[in-house]
């Protein structure tokens, strides 16, 4: 179970933005290293057909995380990014 963040702990990124309790974003390598991370992939919203927004519940620390991206300062395990960039292209091409 997660931790849920007030509307002022919200993460300040500009490619990951959050409403009603879920963070939203268009990049894969975001999206894997959230999932890596070990947080949870709630929805893929194929509503825009040139690009798919990735979904997730918020959790505590998902702002760090999504930060430390983005700054080139994460540390997550090489191996399960990577099969989590292919469980993640898998999804966005079955449909």
């Amino acid at each position: 179970m997660t931790k849920k963040l007030s509307k002022n702990q919200l993460p300040k990124n500009k490619n990951a933005t959050s409403d009603n309790g879920f963070l939203s974003t268009y990049d894969l390598g975001v999206s894997a290293s959230l999932i890596t991370a070990g947080f949870e992939l709630f929805s893929l919203d194929r509503t825009n057909p040139r690009k798919i927004k990735f979904s997730f519940y918020l959790g505590a620390g998902i702002e760090k995380v999504v930060n430390d991206y983005w700054a080139n300062k994460l540390e997550i395990k090489a191996r399960a990014f990577f099969d989590n960039i292919k469980m993640l292209k898998n999804r966005i091409y079955s449909n």
